[in-house]
């Protein structure tokens, strides 16, 4: 038994240098080797559209590779790495933030305030002040507190009729404008800043006066569409203790410049969609005139249409109540009797409503009715 076990090691060694031998000696095998590596190489760069950097290399990809273009393209970048316009990932992450053309109220009512903002803060700090819209856009909440260029302040106001918040932020330089202006400042001179220090008392004090004035013109802005009464919150320094929405959430930013010579600086008016939410309705209406939203031409026709309108009048001579039982027994030739007398008045009904009542009588082949009551008196008799 053991002969014949070392018999068949000696042959499985056998085979198994018989196959390395022809491994090493087959050199037309690895020329194909080589080829099939070579053609296949090339097939992969065929597929990924390889560039001529690729080109170098000789063994085939793993899979297939995206080059730069096509990682900016997903990622929503232009070809100079910038932020273009809204595709790929960053298109689904901000595919639930509205924009803010679907209100196109709201481009009226702050080009209303800017007018009575200019004329507000001349009148409050008698100087010579223009007041300019930049732009309205759509933010997420979060974003915006963490954009806020620092030191600045922060006014947190509330909408009373509509129970939320909103946030207005003034910055360093309208601040310093504000209070050189109020505190006597020459003109001609850029405001002073003093950078590095926290605000103090006398600069918190005027920048307040200074929201309220605004507050109340961006009241008088709103009235026309939906009355509201702007209330002044708190004064923040801190974004983080200014916070009257979730991060994610979605706002309006309405960016304002106000200049003032040679000083000025910037205000900003924050609305979180849910503060604007009671109103979403008037400020989704097109601008038509100074009556905002409606329409003195359709309303002229409608009017008109309805006094050409035919309506059926009906003369009630008078009423009774009876039974259903009473009804019922009724036969041909009986007598129901009314509280009537052929002098009194008749009224006539257009539907269950009454118009106008008077005395019957005819008029040639018709039975006419002479009106001495209109459906004004009528009520005023029916009340007593």
């Amino acid at each position: 038994m053991a002969d014949d076990e070392d018999i068949d090691d000696e042959a499985v060694a056998a085979e198994w240098a018989a196959m390395a031998g022809a491994d090493d000696d087959g050199d037309d095998g690895s020329v194909d080797d080589d080829t099939d590596q070579d053609a296949m190489a090339a097939e992969w760069e065929a597929m990924a559209g390889g560039s001529e950097e690729d080109e170098d290399s000789s063994g085939p990809s793993p899979g297939r590779v995206l080059d730069q273009d096509e990682i900016d393209s997903l990622l929503g970048f232009d070809g100079d790495g910038d932020a273009g316009e809204m595709t790929g990932i960053h298109a689904l992450i901000n595919s639930a933030l509205v924009s803010y053309e679907r209100l196109p109220m709201l481009d009226i009512i702050f080009d209303r305030m800017v007018r009575m903002m200019s004329t507000s803060l001349r009148n409050f700090t008698s100087d010579n002040i223009e007041v300019s819209l930049d732009n309205i856009t759509s933010v997420r909440f979060g974003d915006y507190l963490n954009s806020i260029p620092l030191p600045a302040m922060l006014a947190v106001f509330r909408a009373e009729e509509w129970d939320n918040y909103g946030l207005m932020t003034i910055d360093s330089s309208l601040i310093y404008s504000i209070v050189d202006v109020l505190l006597g400042g020459r003109r001609g001179t850029a405001a002073m800043r003093i950078e590095g220090r926290p605000y103090t008392t006398i600069e918190q004090t005027l920048v307040e006066r200074m929201i309220s004035v605004v507050l109340k013109d961006m009241c008088g802005a709103f009235e026309p569409l939906s009355p509201v009464n702007f209330t002044f919150d708190r004064l923040e320094t801190n974004p983080r203790f200014a916070t009257i929405a979730r991060p994610p959430n979605a706002a309006i930013l309405i960016k304002l410049r106000v200049d003032m010579e040679d000083r000025g600086g910037r205000l900003e008016v924050l609305f979180p969609y849910a503060t604007l939410e009671p109103v979403r309705e008037l400020l989704l209406q097109r601008f038509m005139g100074e009556k905002f939203g409606r329409d003195s031409i359709w309303e002229t026709h409608l009017a008109t249409e309805l006094w050409r309108a035919d309506v059926d009048l009906h003369a009630i001579m008078d009423e009774t109540t009876m039974s259903l039982r009473e009804v019922m027994n009724l036969q041909v030739g009986q007598t129901i009797l009314f509280n009537k007398s052929p002098s009194d008045e008749v009224v006539l009904k257009c539907g269950d409503v009454p118009m106008v009542s008077g005395a019957i009588g005819r008029a040639g082949q018709h039975v006419a009715v002479q009106i001495r009551q209109t459906a004004e008196r009528l009520h005023v008799d029916d009340e007593n």
